[in-house]
């Protein structure tokens, strides 16, 4: 292997889009979360599908490993060149290049942002429904196969990416999938690279399906006495059939962190934030439906509104609760950590995370998409604490393994990257030797951000 070597040759193949000062290397080095910074070696720019082909080729040539970078947003390590070589950042690559209004899906390279997308969308009636909260690129969501705070009426990327453009690491360039929404026509390779994470291509376009806006929306928020009747009312809800468009939990101290941060005044006290989609008629009957589950499980009366700007300024707090969170200790990390499990063990599983984290040494407000029974801890430690590392993560490792019991997952959203493959054998058994397999068919030289999902390099 020369990364020397391959860094030389892009050099001089693509001029200027290859970076290799101290500055750029350190933006593509860090991440947000606790892991420690990672250089790339250097820092590529392309512009094109054939550039990324480009840079493949040269790569494949030296054995030089090259790590997709998207926004930088991801939370377990995904984009770190943890074995050196090439951050192959997709920025310039953001164009939406086609939208079919009347079959409602659209095509948009990687580097596109969901916000820019949703823009451009506006004057169509359309929008793209996955939710994240950060501004993530979508080249980005499908590798993770993100989700989000509307995943539980709209689905995660898995459901709203119907093809993909991929570089595979030998340089040739594949379409899967097609604008057709269903077909039976062999291996489905679009949901095999959605959640790859780039180990196994890297996406150069992608056609999404897209929905229409809704004739009305209300978001509602209401407060619980404690944890368990706020999961309970949240459990009740999915069973009775509700098509919630969102709802979210916030524990006591998430309550507390957003308050102080977007200035608002609700009581410390668990909460949930929900929207409702439909017909201004079916709105209604679903916001009726949800208040009186809420008033069995005594929960506040709703404060809700139709107003877009209230609305827009409800979700402005929850998408930012991250970094409210992180206010209630200033300078510290945050390790957060997701875990999804059966709605029928979400109250379990809430409950007994809370406890544990009520027991440690630790700040870890909870908060989460549990319509789908996915939530997360964010667990603040002091920069260079090293017990109080080893503290958080121990509680994630009791979050991971509670979750596997429940019949669940060690992940619901954030993907595996490097923080979560220690778990990979115990959720999937041999089937996580089956993606080793996969992975080294297409990948041989292990040249595709190596060390994450899988271990076989």
């Amino acid at each position: 292997m020369s990364i020397q070597a391959a860094i030389d040759a892009l050099g001089k193949a693509l001029g200027d889009k290859v970076q290799t000062g101290a500055s750029i290397r350190a933006l593509h080095g860090g991440n947000e979360s606790y892991f420690d910074e990672v250089l790339p070696d250097a820092v590529v720019f392309p512009s094109s599908t054939a550039d990324v082909q480009q840079v493949v080729q040269i790569c494949a040539a030296q054995g030089c490993p090259i790590v997709p970078w998207g926004t930088g947003t991801s939370l377990e390590g995904h984009a770190l060149a943890i074995r050196g070589g090439i951050s192959l950042d997709m920025t310039n690559m953001a164009a939406m290049v086609q939208v079919n209004a009347a079959d409602m899906d659209c095509r948009v390279q990687p580097g596109c942002t969901r916000e820019a997308l949703n823009t451009e969308l506006r004057a169509t009636g359309l929008f793209f429904p996955v939710d994240p909260g950060a501004n993530a690129s979508l080249g980005g969501m499908a590798a993770t196969r993100a989700s989000g705070t509307t995943a539980v009426r709209y689905g995660t990327m898995r459901e709203n990416v119907l093809g993909l453009e991929v570089v595979l690491a030998d340089g040739r360039v594949i379409r899967t999938g097609s604008r057709a929404r269903k077909s039976s026509a062999g291996y489905d390779l679009t949901k095999l690279m959605i959640g790859s994470e780039g180990t196994l291509g890297i996406i150069t376009e992608l056609t999404l399906k897209l929905q229409g806006q809704p004739e009305a929306a209300a978001s509602a928020i209401c407060a619980f006495p404690d944890v368990d009747s706020a999961v309970q009312a949240v459990q009740m809800t999915m069973q009775m059939g509700v098509p919630m468009a969102r709802i979210e939990f916030l524990d006591a101290e998430c309550v507390r962190a957003v308050n102080q941060a977007d200035g608002r005044d609700m009581p410390e006290v668990p909460h949930l934030f929900m929207e409702f989609h439909g017909t201004e008629a079916g709105v209604a009957e679903q916001a009726e439906t949800v208040r009186g589950i809420v008033d069995e499980f005594g929960g506040s009366a709703f404060d809700w509104s139709t107003v877009q700007e209230v609305r827009a300024k409800l979700w402005h707090a929850r998408h930012n609760a991250y970094y409210s969170i992180k206010a209630l200790r200033p300078g510290c990390r945050a390790v957060t950590t997701d875990v999804c499990v059966p709605i029928s063990a979400l109250a379990q599983a809430v409950q007994e995370t809370a406890a544990d984290i009520a027991a440690s040494t630790l700040m870890g407000p909870i908060l989460g998409h549990v319509g789908d029974g996915n939530f997360h801890a964010a667990l603040l430690i002091e920069e260079g604490n090293a017990a109080e590392l080893a503290e958080a993560k121990r509680l994630s490792h009791l979050m991971a393994e509670r979750a596997i019991r429940l019949g669940g997952t060690v992940t619901g959203e954030h993907g595996v990257g490097m923080g979560k493959t220690k778990y990979m054998a115990d959720e999937h058994g041999e089937g996580w030797q089956v993606m080793g397999a996969i992975k080294m068919a297409l990948d041989p030289q292990g040249i595709l951000n190596p060390g994450k999902v899988v271990d076989v390099n």
